[in-house]
């Protein structure tokens, strides 16, 4: 899976921004990122939502246990991958139909997350029990929500392209192409929003999310790590 985002909606982390000027590497731009993508993985969808946000997606290589899935409702998108092992308590806790899946439940407790003000993110996200990772892109509010499940079965990466754009994926060799060493893996247990403070632990609230510079012969420009969590972030 792929999801692509200007700086119109995502500034670009500085942690990864000073890990790319580190160690100078090849990039590409963007729109080369998602037309590797399509090629490599045909048959694949492409669903360009505008000039600020871009995801694409394919069944090839997709594991059983973390199908792949996308959705949109009220010009909210999301791409998700991996398997709710709660989804039947949770579509009767957000009154969804028994056929509700877990994209468009993902969709729903990111609306009760925006509508529902002050509901913290950490009590929505927290409440997702299963092996997961996620991106909703809100056209109507160009906001963007990211997670991760606290065990990384699911991989989920983040890099910056040669034209600023940040780019989210299962692949860390797709995005190695385009981001260089502005690439590291997504935390575990922690989400990501452009309106809810950046990157926190849904985990442990409470904890800083640091940034590790990366030795140069790791493929990674950064590691970045709960402070004090007992599931620091790994690379699988």
């Amino acid at each position: 899976m792929l999801g692509v985002f200007s700086s119109g909606v995502v500034a670009p982390p500085d942690e990864l921004v000073a890990a790319g000027s580190r160690t100078p590497s090849p990039k590409t731009t963007a729109e080369a990122l998602v037309n590797r993508f399509v090629s490599s993985s045909s048959p694949a969808v492409s669903v360009r939502i505008s000039s600020d946000a871009h995801f694409a997606y394919s069944h090839i290589k997709e594991s059983p246990l973390f199908p792949r899935s996308f959705g949109v409702k009220d010009e909210i998108f999301c791409i998700f991958e991996g398997m709710l092992d709660n989804l039947g308590s949770l579509r009767q806790q957000y009154g969804l139909s028994k056929t509700a899946n877990e994209v468009m439940l993902v969709i729903e407790a990111y609306k009760a997350l925006r509508d529902r003000a002050p509901y913290p993110p950490s009590h929505v996200v927290g409440h997702l029990s299963g092996s997961f990772a996620f991106v909703v892109f809100d056209k109507s509010t160009s906001t963007l929500f990211v997670a991760s499940d606290q065990y990384g079965k699911v991989p989920l990466y983040w890099g910056i392209t040669a034209d600023g754009y940040v780019a989210f994926a299962d692949d860390a060799e797709l995005l190695k192409g385009s981001c260089g060493k502005s690439l590291a893996s997504f935390p575990l247990g922690c989400f990501y929003s452009t309106t809810l403070g950046g990157l926190k632990c849904y985990e442990n609230p409470k904890n800083k999310v640091t940034a590790i510079p990366a030795p140069d012969e790791e493929i990674w420009g950064a590691t970045f790590k709960v402070e004090g969590a007992v599931f620091a972030a790994t690379h699988y």
